[in-house]
């Protein structure tokens, strides 16, 4: 069953900060360039807002030295309310600019971002593939991005709007009282230290809430992808109590995390609002003893929150940033992987197509991952110009690594493998996979429609050729019933099409791109008998005048062929006709095809 990571409510892991983690970050920076302007004006607009915001306290407490007869400013009460209100339209304003500029940026860059790590996933060679989880890079180009995305469109604001509050109100309160002022500041990092303290315990648990989520969610998309295995088996029940127990043990971690939440909330509660009552109380003394006008005590009231308020939003801002930091480093470890080829839409000219000569000389083979077990061994082979040839062999012979190493998705541990002449590794890649197609035993479909999947081997061509080519794989018969025809979705993979439906959309898809070897990976290996007939007929029409390599287990299906290739733990021990292999007494061909087939019937 496949395990995706794919989890957008996982926490994910956090960066550290450092010297390497900002240079990763500024490389990032290089998605956002395009926009500079955009990011300019929205910094300019936030510490203007900031700005302005710091002087609300102080106009509402002059208020109350005005209301109390003891303001020094020239300002009735009235005009310090519409000083007041235009301020908050003004930061409005500036706020609503500022929120247009920033998710321009973000969304803009982030895109750009976003497509070049799918370019770069496309382009990666296989074995990158064969050594990680399809989930987790899934991830990074969904999750990890738009964590950085909230980074540029939220969290730097708010960091840069809290740090120039912060600020400003600092200054404020230190110019209206200074001894007030250090009594308030003195008892803020105690809090801080209470709450990063008690905070670190709830990232804890709500990490282990986020682990234990995951886990139910796997049960949940185990059993959507193998749904026809669970009622085949009828274990809904099991799945039913195994997803059941999964969840209740996500109530008991939501529990935990309440109670250390609402633990939290409590300190920070009893912490800020005895402070507070602290300042308030040395506050009303000094107002008592007329050493402060009272108008000033309550803007040094509304500062104290600001200040309180800002301290604690950029404990949050700095979990963020860690958390984006460490998007950064999954997201370049990403982009600074070698691709294997260069993203290009041009297609292939008349000049660079194969002749389709192959040639295997002393070809050894070990997969990457796999390092300790020879898969080939010295495999020589030569295939001529619109030759049709089939490799033959039990499971893990080495049948499907030689068509592996054709369409160059690894490359040969010792030996060479040469096409036309010249080894395979001079020709351009691009170039090189252009000349070929493949129709495999597992079709894969995309989930758009029939035109889409056909196009695939052409996608500048017309329509006149996409229906050419199904009539040429026998697949029109069955397209021009459907009331959409070319424009039928085709489902999930093709879910919606039987095998040998999708066999002949394949088909169709290797006719349209016209290549000059093709490929046939046990292409009717698992097709009913009519099926298989029809297939058949339709391949026999794409093999013709190109060279064409099968894999096959049918025996039956390779009786014309100009050379069979007998494999047996990644060695040829037998070659030639269906014919000649098949007088060989007690030979591997000759016993296979006994199995399949009475001798003395060909």
């Amino acid at each position: 069953m496949s395990r995706r990571n794919n989890k957008p409510e996982e926490e994910l892991p956090k960066g550290k900060l450092s010297r390497e983690s900002f240079q990763e970050a500024i490389q990032i920076l290089k998605f956002i360039q395009p926009y500079k302007w955009y990011f300019i004006g929205g910094l300019i607009l936030l510490v203007l807002g900031g700005s302005t915001f710091v002087f609300v306290p102080k106009i509402i407490g002059e208020m109350g030295n005005v209301a109390t007869g003891q303001s020094k400013w020239p300002l009735t009460l009235g005009q310090l309310g519409m000083l007041l209100g235009g301020l908050a339209i003004l930061q409005s304003l500036m706020s609503f600019t500022q929120i247009l500029l920033f998710t321009k940026v973000s969304e803009s860059g982030m895109a750009d971002l976003r497509t070049a790590v799918f370019q770069k996933l496309i382009t990666l060679p296989i074995p990158y593939y064969d050594e990680r989880r399809v989930g987790d890079m899934t991830s990074r180009i969904t999750n990890d991005v738009s964590t950085l995305s909230s980074l540029f469109s939220f969290t730097l604001a708010q960091f840069v709007r809290q740090i120039v509050t912060l600020v400003g109100s600092i200054i404020m309160i230190g110019l209206m009282s200074p001894k007030l002022s250090l009594i308030m500041l003195s008892t803020l990092p105690l809090i801080v230290l209470l709450v990063r303290f008690v905070g670190g315990r709830v990232r804890k648990l709500s990490k282990a809430r986020q682990d234990v989520l995951a886990k139910s969610n796997v049960i949940v998309e185990e059993n959507l992808h193998s749904i026809q295995i669970v009622k085949a088996f009828v274990n809904e029940f099991f799945e039913k109590k195994r997803y059941g127990g999964m969840v209740q043990k996500v109530v008991d971690a939501s529990m935990k995390l309440a109670f250390a939440r609402g633990g939290l909330v409590v300190i920070i509660f009893a912490m800020l609002f005895g402070a507070l009552f602290f300042v308030v109380y040395m506050g009303m003394v000094m107002v008592q003893n007329g050493n402060l006008l009272l108008g000033d005590f309550l803007a040094f009231a509304m500062y104290t929150m600001v200040v309180a308020g800002a301290i604690g939003s950029l404990g949050g801002i700095y979990e963020q940033v860690l958390t984006a930091l460490g998007a950064t480093e999954r997201v370049r470890e990403i982009l600074t992987e070698n691709s294997e080829i260069e993203v290009s839409g041009k297609a292939l000219t008349d000049d660079e197509r194969f002749q389709g000569f192959i040639e295997y000389k002393n070809v050894q083979f070990t997969y990457p991952t796999r390092a300790d077990i020879e898969v080939l061994q010295d495999i020589n082979l030569r295939i001529q110009e619109g030759q049709k040839v089939a490799f033959v062999g039990a499971s893990g012979s080495g049948k499907s690594t030689l068509v592996r190493l054709l369409l160059r998705f690894y490359e040969p541990t010792g030996g060479q493998l040469l096409v036309d002449g010249k080894n395979a590794t001079d020709y351009d890649l691009a170039l090189y996979r252009k000349n070929m197609a493949i129709v495999p035993q597992e079709v894969i479909l995309f989930g758009g429609t029939i035109r889409e999947n056909i196009l695939y081997g052409k996608p500048d061509a017309s329509d006149e050729e996409v229906i050419e080519a199904a009539q040429k794989a026998n697949a029109w018969e069955f397209i021009s019933t459907f009331p959409e025809t070319l424009d039928t979705i085709v489902g999930e993979r093709g879910v919606k099409l039987s095998g040998g439906q999708r066999q002949r959309i394949a088909i169709a898809r290797a006719i349209l791109r016209n290549p000059s070897i093709l490929l046939l990976d046990e292409a009717t290996s698992s097709l009913d008998a009519e099926s298989e007939r029809v297939v058949q007929d339709a391949l026999n029409v794409l093999m013709e005048g190109r060279t064409a390599i099968i894999i096959a287990h049918r025996l039956a299906t390779i009786r014309d062929v100009d050379c069979i290739y007998v494999l047996d733990n990644g060695r040829i021990i037998e070659q030639g006709t269906h014919t000649e292999l098949s007088l060989i007494e007690d030979g591997a061909y000759s016993n296979l095809a006994r199995l399949q087939f009475d001798l003395n019937e060909v």
